[in-house]
């Protein structure tokens, strides 16, 4: 009874935020702070204020909107996208918002595919294989407060007897585990987390809606979390990344009082999701500002044990001794590709990043005696355990980075069978690009790296030239003592363990001494051979 006198006072049905603009009140009950959010005030901004070139949008997402709207149901371009459009960018995907239930969506469009149990959202499919694309569409929200939710003791997991069925649900901490009451345009805007990204763009009027002065915040190039920072990261943790992802994307500050609170939120993270918090560093890895990403972690303060991959890579123990000036050529090289429109396998990046890491690991199995393939296969294995945890899709990522490591030392051998053999993996040009920047990094022999380039480019002819020269080279060295082996990977069968470990104390081959009657047999005779005197 108390609270829904309470929630009178503040101009609240019972679990239900008004919409509409707050005005302040003079009852004294209203000094009592609300735990929800400011609904803004719509204010529809015309193309000659806004800008938004026209040229960039997506006509698939145009489409999606305009079939929506012929059947009577608001929709809007929103979130990224029309920031992304604000900025004089082409967005990479297109978000649609719209009043319509996600049964609803469904039904208009041929190939449309309800997914989600936290949001449930409709991706609209346009196009097959490779040049397919995938429109969002979700239905506004309702914007409800915590204390009006459902609580559950666990999290996804363990409580999903408790969450069937249940449309608004959280955890002891107030993170949202389910969130699928519909409302208003008004509520939806404030339920989103940034200024910039509550803003909804008509593609048929040219308006761009704004509830809470994103357009300006997109102006000043400023990340301001719409309502109280702190109970909205506390919705969301993820909110956390996204927020230091945003800075290093777009260049923007960060609202101080959107960036206060982050450190002591930051124990939050512990309890999303493993494989939630993964997909979020890879976002944070593959937008073409990698680099950035790390140093806006750092200068928030959350560059160590918020993701153990990342502590792999960034303990002050890896400083100056050859290993991080690998990390930064291969995540520059991620933000080349990123930034020419190329594909970035998550695979490739997280093999970089984990590489010195099971490297030790394996060189420690070796001392033990451990057959160096073997050593490799246990090392990935551990470091997948301590590094990335239980995640979807963890057996294919971890096939494709041990094909990556395990082809490093198969450079070694130039021979014709092995060559050829090499270039024919379908994944070679993944392992090659990795040895390339292993020798751009000092790791590796450069002309190993430019020989392979040239290799696997290479008609038949030219190909016979490069083995023969690659003979000629391994001779010359072994004829000066030196080993035919030009790459040295560190750990791996063919090189020296990494500083600190022993190596393991090489195994003499002993000669298997035949038979005495098959060693007689065998004897030369005083004959001369008809082939020598031919």
């Amino acid at each position: 009874m108390i609270k829904k006198f309470i929630d009178k006072l503040l101009g609240k049905s019972a679990g239900k935020t008004t919409t509409g603009p707050q005005t302040p009140a003079t009852e004294p009950e209203a000094a009592v702070v609300p735990v929800g959010p400011v609904i803004g005030v719509r204010v529809e901004v015309p193309v000659s204020e806004h800008g938004i070139n026209p040229a960039l949008l997506d006509d698939r997402a145009i489409k999606v909107v305009t079939t929506l709207q012929d059947a009577g149901f608001e929709a809007y371009v929103v979130g990224g996208a029309v920031r992304d459009l604000l900025l004089g960018h082409r967005p990479k995907d297109f978000d649609v918002a719209t009043s319509a239930t996600p049964e609803q969506v469904k039904s208009l469009f041929r190939r449309a595919f309800i997914i989600g149990r936290r949001f449930r959202i409709v991706h609209v499919v346009h196009g097959r294989g490779r040049e397919h694309e995938v429109i969002e569409v979700s239905t506004f929200r309702a914007y409800l407060d915590a204390s009006a939710a459902e609580q559950v003791a666990g999290n996804e997991k363990t409580s999903k007897s408790e969450l069937a069925g249940k449309s608004h649900v959280v955890d002891a901490s107030g993170r949202v585990l389910r969130d699928n009451v519909w409302g208003p345009q008004d509520e939806d805007a404030a339920r989103r987390d940034f200024t910039v990204n509550a803003l909804y763009y008509d593609p048929r009027r040219q308006i761009v809606v704004d509830y809470h002065h994103g357009l300006a915040d997109a102006k000043k190039r400023l990340l301001r979390m719409i309502g109280d920072p702190v109970t909205r990261y506390r919705e969301d943790p993820v909110r956390i990344i996204r927020v230091v992802r945003f800075a290093a994307k777009l260049g923007f500050e960060i609202e101080p009082g959107t960036r206060k609170p982050i450190r002591a939120c930051a124990e939050l993270l512990a309890n999303v999701p493993a494989s939630r918090l993964f997909d979020e560093m890879i976002k944070l890895l593959q937008t073409g500002h990698a680099l950035a990403s790390l140093e806006e972690l750092r200068k928030q303060g959350l560059h160590k044990g918020i993701f153990p991959i990342l502590d792999a890579v960034l303990d002050d123990a890896h400083q100056h001794d050859g290993r991080e000036q690998f990390i930064q050529r291969a995540l520059a090289d991620t933000d080349r590709r990123v930034g020419e429109g190329k594909p970035v396998a998550p695979s490739f990046m997280l093999a970089c990043m984990l590489w010195h890491d099971v490297v030790r690991r394996a060189a420690q199995l070796r001392t033990k005696g451990e057959n160096p393939t073997a050593a490799m296969q246990t090392a990935t294995d551990a470091v997948f355990d301590a590094r990335i945890g239980d995640i979807s899709g963890r057996g294919k990522l971890a096939a494709d980075m041990r094909e990556i490591w395990l082809m490093q030392p198969r450079f070694e051998r130039r021979t014709p069978s092995s060559a050829l053999s090499l270039v024919e993996q379908v994944r070679f040009r993944a392992g090659f690009d990795f040895l390339r920047l292993r020798a751009d990094a000092g790791e590796a022999d450069n002309e190993l790296a430019r020989w392979w380039e040239g290799f696997s480019t290479a008609n038949e002819a030219e190909r016979e030239d490069l083995l023969t020269e690659a003979r000629a080279q391994d001779q010359a060295r072994r004829a000066a003592g030196g080993s035919a082996v030009v790459a040295r990977v560190p750990g791996v069968e063919g090189d020296a363990a990494p500083a600190g470990v022993p190596a393991p104390a090489a195994r003499k081959r002993r000669r298997r001494r035949k038979p005495a009657g098959e060693r007689s047999a065998a004897a030369p005779t005083s004959e001369p051979d008809d082939s020598a005197t031919s």
